[in-house]
């Protein structure tokens, strides 16, 4: 059967059509796609050349910064860096945003939040390491700097990684590297008498002035600062419309009051308004004020409170006073001097305006729970008095009793929703002060709509025949179920190896000791053996000597510290390792380089006595260092740059060396 043919025209036609839609609609997506990759690229653009221009500026302000002695000119010129610093900030926020937008096409979240305050990060110039380590390993270790140019570089690509971490954990993890490697340089190569002669540069976080000092502990302590104040920019990110966002942004500003606690308690002498005790101290209050508010908001976002339910409301208005009074403490903090002097005006203004929007909010849900609440039982009653009259647990009620009766929990519940109207104007009002807070747009929105939501709650209460003014309503007793406390960075979770791990274990091979090195020594084997006995591991100590033996006739000391077995370096060796390589020695006998300590120089786990500027010190295990051979060094973990960690001896053995 000969199949019906078509006109080759009308099949022609349709056919042609149904491939130029087709065609249209791939056009038209690829141009989408290709417009707003250009529009990406063109404002990644814009933003570089505008972090160029502020960079420009900050370099001439900087230079005329140093070079005047004019107070009134230093003054001005420090202002100017202020807001070249805070215009910096906001380019490199809005630039990695942009780099990271990868959810560019997916909707906003639908919770709204109130915004967060994220610290900067401080800046630093580009360092030179290579100059004073080579002088050190030629001239104090006796090594050829040659072979050591691969570690230098090593260690300067760190730092120049670290000058822009990421906003993220793998950023965290790249600081704390850091700051574990700085740890081991400063145990290997620094002492009380003598730095390392660098000039450390460093820009103020808040302010933007330029801070340099020689000392290795203002390295380690600006580090310390940005693993903080990244911390803080990791938490401000969270989307905290969810359980799993706002627990992250709990921990993650924990992370941050506690190392802002740690560097305020272990560095005195800050060179920059950022570091000084006052500033961390504020730092620290609202690093907790913030995890407060994101506990807060975790009980919300936990299980639907219903609003006849009273105890939980009343929960929850003692939760939210809670917060109220975190960010009160923070403000006042905020308005001292010398804070005041460099901190923003808009996050004074924005903790302002969040300890009113809490406090109003305390007295919505008070409101709530008394005008809707179920009625509650009489053994319940002294602890909603305590809430509302706030006494504590065991006083006597000084005043009148949480009334009972409907028409007068009406009354108490319109004067809290009346005070909380007034709070949320006060909120509204001192965002709309802000120049800076009126472009976030946000935080209106979440004003206006508490705002919104007491006004109607207040006009369904206010009767017609209502000619009665309530009492004022009493304050809401703060008290929350969970305080979140600072917690310290978790330095433990890096692990580093030592970068300079090939100049020896750092109990004898540090700039603290001098040593001579002596050898190779030829030691043969008599019938009582090699005449010395062994002790300790990494390396492996000559505890003693025999009179008379073949060690002592060859040269052989008792302190000597045993660098290499039959020209092999055993530097890192355990006791087993070289007591095995001895056993294995023929008639020959073996062949010997040894170190000894000269006067002067600390024995090694004797520990420093002099006062340390901290008082925290940790193992190596705790902090996360490790070394590539067998003897763990244990590097001063912190900021207690005038102590060193005393070795354990458990486990050192006295061993002869082996007879034949």
């Amino acid at each position: 059967m000969v199949p019906e043919g078509r006109p080759d025209g009308a099949g022609a036609g349709e056919e042609s059509a149904r491939l130029q839609a087709a065609g249209s609609v791939r056009k038209g997506c690829d141009l989408l796609a290709n417009s707003q990759h250009g529009c990406l690229q063109s404002r990644r653009a814009q933003i570089h050349q505008q972090i160029n221009r502020e960079l420009r500026m900050r370099t001439g302000a900087e230079n005329l910064y140093r070079a005047t002695s004019n107070a009134r000119v230093r003054e001005t010129v420090a202002l100017e860096l202020s807001y070249v610093n805070s215009s910096l900030q906001l380019l490199k926020e809005e630039l990695e945003g942009l780099d990271g937008n990868v959810d560019a096409d997916q909707p906003p979240s639908e919770g709204i939040t109130v915004p967060m305050i994220p610290l900067g990060l401080k800046e630093t110039k580009q360092l030179d390491w290579a100059t004073p380590l080579k002088e050190l390993i030629s001239g104090h270790f006796g090594e050829d700097t040659a072979s050591y140019e691969a570690e230098i570089r090593e260690l300067e690509d760190l730092r120049q990684a670290m000058r822009t971490p990421s906003r993220s954990e793998a950023g965290l993890e790249l600081l704390t590297a850091y700051y574990n490697q700085l740890c081991f340089q400063e145990a290997r190569f620094v002492t009380p008498a003598r730095s390392l002669g660098l000039l450390f540069h460093w820009y103020d976080s808040l302010t933007g002035v330029p801070a340099q000092q020689r000392a290795l502990a203002f390295e380690k302590g600006s580090v310390l600062f940005n693993i903080g104040a990244l911390h803080t920019q990791i938490g401000a990110r969270q989307d905290r419309s969810c359980p799993e966002g706002t627990s992250c942004a709990v921990e993650a500003f924990q992370r941050a009051a506690g190392a802002f606690s740690l560097l305020r308690e272990n560095f005195s002498h800050a060179p920059s308004p950022d570091m000084s005790p006052a500033s961390l101290s504020m730092l620290e209050q609202l690093m907790t004020a913030q995890a407060q508010e994101c506990v807060f908001e975790g009980l919300l976002l936990q299980a639907p409170v219903a609003p006849h339910d009273c105890l939980a409301q009343l929960h929850l208005a003692q939760e939210a006073a809670q917060v109220a009074a975190e960010y009160r403490l923070v403000h006042q903090t905020m308005a001292q001097p010398p804070v005041r002097d460099y901190v923003p005006f808009p996050w004074t203004t924005l903790v302002h305006v969040k300890a009113e929007y809490f406090r109003a909010l305390a007295h919505y849900h008070a409101a709530l729970a008394l005008c809707d609440g179920a009625p509650v039982a009489e053994a319940e009653l002294p602890a909603l008095e305590q809430i509302f009259l706030g006494l504590p647990p065991s006083s006597e009620p000084r005043g009148p009793a949480l009334p009972q009766e409907q028409e007068d929990r009406r009354k108490l519940g319109k004067a809290h929703l009346k005070r909380a109207i007034l709070g949320q104007e006060e909120a509204l009002r001192l965002h709309a002060v802000c120049r800076a807070l009126r472009r976030v747009d946000l935080l209106q929105v979440v004003l206006a709509q508490a705002l919104r939501r007491s006004l109607a709650k207040y006009s369904e209460l206010d009767l017609e025949d209502d000619f009665c003014e309530a009492a004022e309503a009493p304050d809401v007793r703060p008290k929350t179920q969970r305080r979140p406390e600072g917690r310290a960075p978790s330095f433990s979770r890096v692990k580093v190896a030592d970068i300079f791990h090939r100049l020896g274990p750092l109990s004898v091979f540090s700039a603290k000791n001098r040593w001579r090195l002596a050898g190779p020594i030829h030691v043969a084997r008599g019938e009582g053996g090699f005449g010395f006995t062994l002790r300790g591991d990494a390396p492996v100590l000559i505890a003693a000597v025999v009179p008379g033996g073949r060690a002592a006739a060859a040269g052989l000391k008792e302190g000597d510290y045993i660098v290499s077995v039959n020209g092999q370096p055993c530097r890192w060796w355990r006791h087993a390792d070289v007591v095995a390589q001895l056993r294995g020695v023929g008639g020959e006998g073996v062949s010997l380089q040894v170190v000894t300590l000269l006067p002067g120089t600390e024995p090694p786990g004797s520990g420093d006595r002099r006062p340390a500027l901290g008082a925290l010190l940790r193992s190596q295990k705790e902090c996360g260092r490790e070394t590539p051979g067998p003897a763990q060094a244990s590097p001063r973990p912190l900021l207690g740059w005038n102590r060193k960690a005393k070795r354990g001896k458990a486990g050192r053995r006295l061993s002869p060396a082996p007879h034949p």
